[in-house]
């Protein structure tokens, strides 16, 4: 285990013991065998916690409809951080063009144009039109593990481009909702802490953009309607958040226009798992070798 705390020397670490593999663009990097094998055990051990709830299942692609972007106000709120699919809709005239400027080095994106299609700037997104209509009075529940996207490249190892993440999204009345978000919040902090994480949960705010955003992460706070349970990666006055957990009200049932039994509009919330991140806290703690982890983990990760 590892005493310093820095973006520096997790980089480093991870990179010497062949667990992440740099490819020269900051926030994007390749995964090696060691780390995939405990992201999916960490993955397995989410699935034992949630096996008796009964949540369907659903995957989908890292892309999304860009008209469900532009419908969910994304863009309102976080613009910086969508990434939108541009490809060349030309003539052949215009892909030699294109490629004589990729051949001089010069830019290229004058001969592209934007697709169907977006990144997923967040798991859940890709479900809320699918609960279009009326819900059943138990509500829905959907377990996936999608690829996020997010333009924010930074050398911090945990502030990455490109992620997964193991979502779990809720949808029905407010008491239901709400319940289910308290259950998982005691049952995120329980999970990380029997894997020997020094974990505990926060009152948060999202990164909301422009000037209006910090009334919004205000009141966001102030509602309490984010938590996050964190864990020293980085830095131990600022530990990094694994696994965040959102109430959004009524904010996506009024745009899909999903409905209770009774006609009112339901609210949903989601939880999250940043997967790489949740890897990167154990291997920050336990240490960059998973056969020296202390046995009461790997006895945890590897039953």
């Amino acid at each position: 285990m590892s005493t310093e705390y820095s973006p520096e020397s997790l980089y480093d670490a991870l990179v010497a013991h062949k667990l992440i593999i740099p490819v020269g663009v900051p926030g994007i990097f390749g995964r090696g065998a060691v780390f995939e094998e405990v992201l999916r055990r960490f993955d397995r051990a989410i699935s034992r916690v949630a096996e008796g709830d009964g949540a369907e299942v659903m995957c989908f692609p890292p892309t999304l409809d860009r008209r469900v972007l532009e419908k969910s106000d994304y863009l309102d709120s976080f613009p910086n951080l969508a990434g939108a699919v541009f490809s060349f809709f030309g003539d052949d005239a215009q892909h030699a063009e294109l490629s004589g400027a990729v051949h001089a080095g010069k830019s290229w994106e004058a001969w592209q144009k934007m697709t169907d299609v977006v990144l997923t700037p967040a798991a859940c997104y890709p479900v809320y039109p699918t609960f279009t209509g009326t819900i059943p009075g138990t509500g829905y529940l959907v377990d996936m593990q999608n690829w996020v996207f997010r333009h924010e490249p930074s050398p911090e190892p945990t502030r990455m481009q490109a992620f997964r993440v193991r979502e779990f999204v809720r949808a029905g009345s407010p008491e239901l909702v709400v319940n289910w978000r308290d259950m998982w919040l005691k049952r995120g902090v329980e999970l990380f802490q029997s894997l020997g994480l020094p974990a505990h949960s926060e009152v948060a705010a999202d990164p909301f953009f422009g000037r209006g955003g910090r009334l919004l992460a205000a009141n966001q706070r102030e509602r309490q309607l984010k938590f996050e349970v964190v864990v020293p990666v980085i830095s131990k006055s600022k530990p990094t958040a694994v696994c965040s957990f959102n109430y959004h009200e009524d904010h996506f049932g009024k745009i899909f226009d999903i409905r209770t039994p009774n006609g009112e509009i339901a609210e949903t919330a989601c939880l999250g798992f940043g997967l790489e991140r949740c890897v990167m806290a154990l291997f920050k703690v336990h240490g960059m070798v998973p056969e020296q982890w202390p046995r009461s983990v790997r006895s945890k990760l590897w039953e």
